[in-house]
């Protein structure tokens, strides 16, 4: 037997003494999405431990940290952005709609030149 292989039988055998008997199952186990009954667990569990008022202090505390935008500074910010964008828009359609009635009338005054060059050669 290589040392290698005899290395890897040692570890197997060390890990399967170490280990509990369903430490296979559970990682299988794991890997699956919990039962809704894990998560009412879990949640009950994190409500436990969790002191009464906690999102609120959380929140306070994040407002309090300079730098931190506030609500009204993010709606406006988002607001001025909406403007900017529907400015973008409206110039580039009146853009896009001059161009195309250019285009309209050179294609009528080519086709009025035409009709012209017809009626003054009969």
């Amino acid at each position: 037997m290589k040392p290698e292989d005899h290395a890897w039988c040692l570890l197997r055998v060390r890990a399967a003494g170490v280990l509990p008997r369903d430490f296979a199952v559970r990682v299988l186990r794991s890997t699956r999405e919990p039962s809704p009954a894990a998560w009412l667990r879990l949640r009950e569990t994190g409500a436990a431990r969790i002191r009464s008022g906690f999102a609120g202090r959380v929140l306070a505390a994040a407002r309090r940290i300079p730098g931190v935008p506030a609500l009204l500074d993010q709606f406006a910010f988002s607001a001025a952005t909406a403007a900017v964008c529907l400015v973008a828009v409206v110039l580039a359609h009146s853009l896009s709609v001059r161009i195309e009635d250019e285009r309209n009338l050179a294609g009528w005054q080519q086709l009025a030149d035409v009709l012209e060059e017809i009626e003054n050669f009969q």
